[in-house]
């Protein structure tokens, strides 16, 4: 912990005062702080795919642009084109006189720690990595296994009421241990539906015991992630999950392409209300409450003089991660769906049911 003097207004420190403190493995406070004007600046990088991703980096920012508006302050926000763009990044923010800065990516650790050693005034908050152990970086990560296997359950519960021969896919955009955990918890999530219905769902694109599948390799090639849906498609697949930030287009564009009926679930946002272009081909979206942590990660930072560098791990039960609603297909899910959803996420909250991954936290 450091001791920090922050540059904000007595009466917004007032209006922070309820905000609650994000702890390890706590439940992520709800913010419900009144506007106010702070000289406080939050500061966002945003990752190669782009603050307009309708997922991870987006999320990012928003988190970033709400907790500004409820302390009354601007935002500056930088976004890298490539990883060469990490370290500069950083700079840029720093001399911009920001005091908190949020990095929305796995890839950052080693330019965010850099930064954070050379600037021990600024808080930091890295998203997706708990490496980093400093007195001024708050490690925020997510145990999307359990969220992704409730999402696994519902895919293949969804292929099987439309199929005869039903089958799940997901691919990833790079193999990364925060993308394989969403494709771990798919795939568990299968495979708990064939055990409870004694049923034979497919799972198409990843070996949970091999720990290994089909990848795109970036999370910008929506030419790809259309060559490698398609190719899902060819093998049947009902539903397709792709673990790839805004690459769920490239598989959009697959399905509508051709004579499949197949539907898609996004991961990160509801893409069904990110990105309304999509919605129609959205069964659901595994959630990673990425603009909630970011949210209330820089609300601490500028309420609190000792900075809480506390790991955060977002979960099922503290809220951290989840499953967004059916939306339109809420009538075409099987009608028990939702209550076995609810008794498996008890289940999983309770430790009933294991959930488990090489990548977990």
């Amino acid at each position: 912990m450091h001791s920090l003097t922050k540059r904000i207004g007595l009466g917004a420190v007032a209006a922070l005062g309820s905000v609650a403190l994000l702890t390890a493995c706590g439940s992520a406070p709800s913010a419900t702080t009144s506007a106010t004007t702070s000289s406080f600046l939050p500061c966002v990088v945003g990752d190669v795919g782009g603050f307009n991703d309708h997922s991870f980096n987006q999320l990012s920012l928003e988190g970033v642009q709400a907790a500004a508006k409820q302390i009354g302050s601007s935002v500056r926000k930088v976004q890298s084109q490539s990883s060469t763009d990490y370290a500069p990044a950083f700079s840029s923010l720093v001399a911009q006189h920001c005091n908190a800065i949020v990095a929305a990516g796995f890839q950052f650790p080693a330019a965010l720690s850099a930064s954070a050693k050379a600037n021990p005034k600024i808080d930091y908050v890295m998203i997706d990595d708990n490496s980093l152990k400093l007195p001024n970086v708050k490690d925020v990560v997510f145990q999307t296994s359990e969220a992704a296997f409730l999402g696994g359950y519902a895919a293949a519960a969804y292929a099987a009421s439309v199929s005869s021969s039903p089958k799940v896919a997901t691919w990833g955009g790079a193999k990364y241990p925060t993308v394989t955990i969403y494709m771990d918890g798919i795939a568990d999530g299968v495979a708990y539906y064939n055990q409870q219905k004694h049923a034979k769902v497919g799972m198409l694109g990843w070996d949970v015991a091999k720990q290994n599948g089909s990848f795109v390799g970036n999370f910008t090639d929506q030419n790809k992630a259309k060559q490698l849906t398609s190719g899902f498609l060819d093998q049947g697949a009902n539903v397709v999950i792709p673990v790839a930030g805004s690459l769920y287009q490239g598989a959009a564009k697959a399905i509508t392409g051709s004579n499949s009926k197949a539907v898609l679930e996004g991961v990160d946002a509801d893409i069904y209300l990110t990105d309304p272009s999509v919605k129609s081909l959205m069964l659901t979206s595994i959630l990673k409450k990425v603009d909630v942590a970011a949210r209330d990660s820089v609300l601490q930072a500028a309420k609190e003089k000792t900075f809480d560098n506390s790991t955060y791990i977002g979960t099922l039960k503290n809220g951290g991660v989840g499953l967004s609603p059916f939306h339109d297909f809420t009538s075409k899910v099987p009608s028990s769906l939702s209550g076995e959803l609810q008794t498996i996420q008890s289940g999983i909250e309770s430790g009933s049911i294991t959930v488990d991954s090489p990548s977990k936290f």
